[in-house]
């Protein structure tokens, strides 16, 4: 039987969401510490999602057409390292958006081909995805809340020591995680080109696209927009750990919801969660309350959304065409999607103010209700509860 490296793999997920963890809420603190503008800190955030635009989809293609998995896993973890590091000697925006765009580009790569390794370790053992993905929400948790506590008592520099270190850490697991055959397609994969065809398909990707636009402004400036209103860093590293707890109770029970309710109905309440959850953020800031609701809606917003979206996106891209879907599916979401709601509320947090730029991804989440809610139906990978051989969805 082919023994499961539960443990190398969990550590590879543990530090690639630590270093979310540290860097998402933070790094934007240490730019504005440098002096930077609303429209310096979106463009240098939004490097992260433009190169998961391309990034994803070519390093997917590379190892669905050559192979050696492991070496691109561990090449994006040795540059991935040198970018962060690099920030130590930079200060001026020319150098740092080189220097961002290196880390970015190594750094996407990783992520879509661990996943396809693990469901190869997996094999026919699908339901303990959840338990090993599990520890990447508990390194952002541990991540987020002491990067939040140091930071109260440290310069803002803190946070680079903080991502290197947690990058080193990833490093060096990529050089103990094993390879592990591929699995034969259980069926002939339709080509890529047909698949995208589909309206559903479409759909679901435009109203993915929408809904990490949606998130934009959240990941460049809610820690931004809490220290402006007299919360402790502590207090900034608290709330964006409830979001990930809400996001790990949806994880345990995944599995359980997706045998009861189609795929469609859990992203309509996703997507209308996010309605709520943008404009509450922009406009409830003063509420601590308010905030910790806001954060629980993550659990929608994002734990169960992308649960139900790449759940659908296993069925649809089959076989060979797997590897190269998933990575689509993060270039259009994550990538262009997160582009987008970073350069727009970059743009505009100065000029509207807090309350109207969340309100702006308020509507972009509409738009992916919208289209969801038209035409993603009459398809059995998302109109049907899911059988449970087929897939615990949990990304």
């Amino acid at each position: 039987m082919h023994p499961l490296p539960y443990w190398r793999l969990a550590g590879y997920y543990f530090f690639y969401f630590a270093f979310i963890g540290a860097f998402s809420p933070y790094f934007g603190l240490y730019l504005q510490s440098l002096g930077f503008s609303a429209w310096d800190i979106g463009l240098l955030m939004s490097q992260m999602q433009l190169m998961r635009m391309f990034g994803p989809y070519l390093w997917g293609w590379l190892a669905d057409r050559f192979g050696h998995r492991m070496a691109i896993i561990r090449l994006a973890g040795s540059i991935g390292l040198a970018g962060i590091t690099a920030f130590f000697w930079l200060q001026q925006l020319p150098a740092m958006l080189v220097a961002m765009a290196v880390l970015a580009f190594f750094w996407s790569a990783a992520l879509p081909l661990v996943e396809t390794l693990t469901f190869d370790h997996l094999r026919e053992e699908r339901g303990r995805y959840s338990r090993i993905r599990l520890w990447g929400s508990i390194g952002f948790i541990l991540a987020v809340m002491g990067t939040g506590a140091l930071l109260d008592v440290a310069p803002p520099v803190g946070v680079l020591w903080v991502c290197s270190s947690i990058l080193l850490g990833m490093a060096l697991v990529t050089l103990v995680l094993p390879e592990a055959p591929s699995m034969a397609p259980v069926r002939d994969a339709l080509p890529i080109g047909e698949v995208m065809r589909r309206p559903q398909v479409r759909a679901l990707m435009l109203a993915c696209f929408a809904m990490s636009a949606a998130h934009g402004a959240f990941y460049v400036f809610f820690s931004i927009h809490l220290t402006a209103h007299a919360y402790s860093k502590t207090e900034v590293g608290a709330l964006w750990s409830l979001g990930v707890v809400a996001e790990i109770v949806v994880f345990m029970f995944m599995a359980r919801l997706v045998r009861r309710f189609s795929l469609r109905h859990i992203l309509l309440l996703s997507f209308a969660a996010a309605v709520l959850r943008f404009l509450l953020m922009g406009w409830g800031v003063e509420s601590l309350l308010v905030m910790l609701f806001v954060q629980l809606l993550h659990g929608l917003t994002f734990g169960a959304y992308h649960a139900s979206a790449i759940a659908a996106v296993n069925q649809w891209f089959a076989g060979r065409a797997q590897g190269r879907g998933q990575a689509l599916y993060s270039s259009i979401s994550f990538g262009a999607g997160g582009l987008l709601g970073a350069l727009i509320s970059g743009r505009t947090w100065d000029d509207w103010g807090a309350g109207w730029t969340f309100s702006l991804g308020s509507a972009f989440a509409l738009i992916g209700f919208l289209l969801v809610w038209r035409w993603v139906c009459g398809d059995p990978a998302v109109d049907g509860p899911t059988r449970a051989k087929t897939a615990d969805p949990v990304p």
